[in-house]
């Protein structure tokens, strides 16, 4: 069933000599004691823990699933589950990023991405039980109100008790205005809430002693849309006034979801009979709470699917290496074996290199994300906290939307390498095609996050945000203009850049007369801002290969890598470019009744 190493090597990569991260941290106040070595640490002990206890539970968990006993609504997770959540609370892990005001340990975003990379490579259905509950926390830290940080947050942060988000009803997903779940305040500043959610992930299980959830519904004079939407807080017990669980709540499981993938996951229909809730944030102002939660996902998804296409990567490479098939078209390289690994065919090493670089690049891109998360709660300078927040709200989109696209390739490139036994269940790798398939669904479709990306994010502030990610592309540019090795890089990333440019201002201007052509132009739109980030951090880590690219194998391969990426899968911007520029006109000319 395949085997999952951590690969600590890349990760240090990027964290100490791509980001420097023990100097950045020192700019932070609430990090600044924060050493290389304590990283290094942390990350050997997530290692040993993903490695040892969670991943083997990964292909017995898809293989079982959970059971959902239909007359106590109780859902039980696969075997292991619940003894491998018990060693990640008492290990301390939900606490890692944390507020040491309730319990945390107080560590950056960016280790808490190193974790959750790793959780992710070894069990995606099992992470999504802690990973859920990483967003309720933050949702509470900002906008919940003081007594409800106190009798939650410390439960949650300990791992004790889990969380979700309910939003999605059987008639709406996206389009969350239509929702009609219904909040009727009792008087006593709590509310009595009625309705169905769907899909939701991790919505009842045994890992946990409670579950928080997180609920989108409507207060009886809520006006329409999504201007009447209020969030609550509303537990599986109700907490007693001392901490310790109280009565049931009417929040339950109706039934659990038989899917594609994630089988290791309950995905849950909840149906609330008059559940006891408490409003977070305020007023019709559910969205602007939430919103924090969603953001906060979306990253992890990015994550998950990072973490699906490292392993991935790891078992189809260890398979080219092993499986004998033909002779190599330039002569024997094996001679000594009837044939020749897999890997010394052209095709193999396309699939294997379109999967190291996508996967080199996300976690370069992720680890980066995390750091300007950290810079836009924790530095001094306010200026630098508002530049964060933007490139992280302009970054967000393309971090779900497009590492989620392009690993689910490189996954599915990790079956093909195996061939038939790749579609078999045996050797584990078609789970992995099916776990990555759902992360470009939930947490906002792709096509939502690409419309997000153009429409709100690009065009929505005239390209401010773009203008300065665009600056930290060009300061790097002319830094290395006087460096003729890097320029094998750094020229087709300039020019990519002014493609950037010229295209976003066409479309800005055929938007105006057209709102149709953001639509059209979206998904292609992502895909080439992709590649742009992807580019940068490769022609950045192109850089230190060059420079220390006598000092061993690692270097040379990261070299080799990047020169892969940028004649390979960088060409890939001129067909998203086309398409861009081909605009509405073929995609809305048919009427719904030629289809």
């Amino acid at each position: 069933m395949g085997q999952y190493i951590a690969p600590l090597r890349d990760m240090q990569f990027v964290l100490h000599e791509l980001l420097g991260l023990e100097a950045e941290l020192k700019g932070l106040p609430a990090h600044a004691s924060l050493d290389a070595d304590t990283v290094n640490s942390i990350a050997e002990e997530a290692a040993k823990f993903t490695q040892n206890v969670t991943y083997p539970l990964n292909h017995s968990g898809d293989a079982e699933g959970c059971h959902f006993d239909k007359v106590s609504g109780v859902v039980t997770a696969p075997k292991g589950f619940k003894e491998a959540y018990a060693q990640y609370v008492e290990a301390g892990w939900p606490a890692l990023a944390c507020d040491p005001e309730y319990g945390g340990q107080g560590l950056p975003e960016v280790v808490n991405n190193v974790l959750y990379e790793m959780l992710n490579s070894a069990n995606q259905a099992w992470t999504m039980y802690p990973g859920l509950t990483h967003g309720a926390y933050a949702a509470l830290i900002a906008h919940g109100t003081p007594e409800l940080k106190k009798t939650y947050l410390p439960k949650i942060v300990s791992g004790h008790w889990t969380g979700t988000m309910c939003l999605t009803e059987a008639h709406c997903g996206t389009d969350l205005g239509l929702l009609r779940t219904k909040a009727e305040p009792l008087g006593d500043g709590s509310y009595a809430l009625s309705g169905q959610k769907i899909f939701i992930s991790a919505g009842e299980h045994d890992l946990a002693e409670n579950i928080i959830h997180l609920v989108l519904a409507r207060l009886p004079d809520a006006p329409a849309g999504t201007k009447g939407i209020s969030l609550f807080i509303v537990p599986k017990f109700i907490p007693n006034a001392d901490g310790s669980i109280g009565k049931r709540n009417g929040i339950k499981c109706g039934n659990i979801e038989h899917k594609m993938g994630i089988h290791g996951n309950a995905t849950c229909v909840m149906n609330l009979d008059g559940a006891t809730g408490w409003m977070v944030g305020e007023p019709n102002k559910g969205l602007n709470a939430m919103f924090v939660m969603m953001n906060g996902a979306r990253l992890g998804v990015g994550m998950q699917s990072l973490g699906l296409a490292e392993v991935a990567y790891q078992n189809s490479l260890i398979y080219a290496k092993d499986r004998l098939q033909m002779r190599s078209l330039t002569g024997p390289k094996a001679k000594d074996k009837p044939a020749d690994p897999i890997i010394v065919h052209p095709d193999v090493r396309r699939m294997l290199l379109t999967q190291k670089a996508h996967v080199e690049a996300a976690r370069a891109f992720t680890y980066w994300t995390g750091l300007m998360i950290d810079k836009s709660h924790h530095h001094p300078d306010e200026k630098v906290r508002k530049e964060m927040d933007d490139l992280v709200a302009l970054l967000t989109p393309i971090v779900k939307g497009f590492i989620t696209e392009y690993s689910y390739i490189s996954t599915t490139y990790g079956m093909q390498v195996f061939g038939g036994h790749g579609y078999i269940k045996e050797w584990g790798m078609e789970q992995y095609v099916r776990d990555n398939r759902i992360n470009m669904i939930y947490e906002g479709t792709n096509g939502i996050q690409a419309l997000d990306l153009l429409g709100r994010k690009v065009l929505g502030d005239m390209g401010a945000k773009l203008t300065k990610f665009g600056k930290i592309v060009t300061d790097f540019i002319k830094a290395n203009a006087d460096n003729e090795a890097m320029k094998e890089f750094t020229g087709p990333l300039a020019a990519l850049g002014t493609e950037v440019q010229k295209v976003t201002m066409e479309v800005g201007q055929k938007a105006m007369k057209n709102p149709d052509e953001v639509g059209a132009a979206s998904v292609p739109y992502m895909h080439l801002l992709g590649h742009f980030v992807y580019a940068y951090l490769w022609a950045r880590m192109a850089k230190i290969a060059l420079d220390k690219q006598d000092q061993g194998d690692f270097y040379k391969s990261k070299l080799l890598t990047a020169r892969f990426y940028f004649s390979k899968l960088l060409p890939e911007t001129a067909m998203n470019l086309q398409q861009i520029r081909a605009g509405a006109g073929s995609l809305m000319a048919m009427e719904a009744a030629l289809f």
